[in-house]
């Protein structure tokens, strides 16, 4: 089994983890434009702008924290209080679902 590279507790009172070898597979097939950016995906996690409910999957959700000009989202999949990191990109918009939280700054 592949080392935790990350285990965060994010606002909803979930924590969610990633190894490294799944890290390795986002940032090598997925989003390698990622490759060096852990602590950004870290920081969504921990403190996102607003995360919504994906409108497909009721145990997924998108975490979105601006970063420069673009979204950051990270993608959590929540089962029996079990979170972990499906993947992560930039964005330039913010996708439709239901917000189940929003920062109050």
């Amino acid at each position: 089994m592949s080392e935790p590279l990350f285990d965060v507790l994010t606002p909803l009172g979930f924590n969610v983890r990633c190894t490294e070898a799944y890290w390795t597979f986002i940032v090598t097939h997925k989003h390698p434009v990622l490759r060096g950016q852990e602590e950004q995906v870290r920081q969504a996690l921990r403190q996102p702008e607003q995360v919504r409910r994906s409108r497909y999957d009721e145990d997924v959700y998108l975490m979105y924290r601006k970063v420069g000009p673009r979204w950051l989202c990270a993608v959590v999949r929540l089962k029996k209080g079990d979170g972990f990191l499906i993947t992560a990109y930039p964005t330039d918009a913010i996708k439709a679902g239901v917000i189940v939280w929003k920062s109050s700054k």
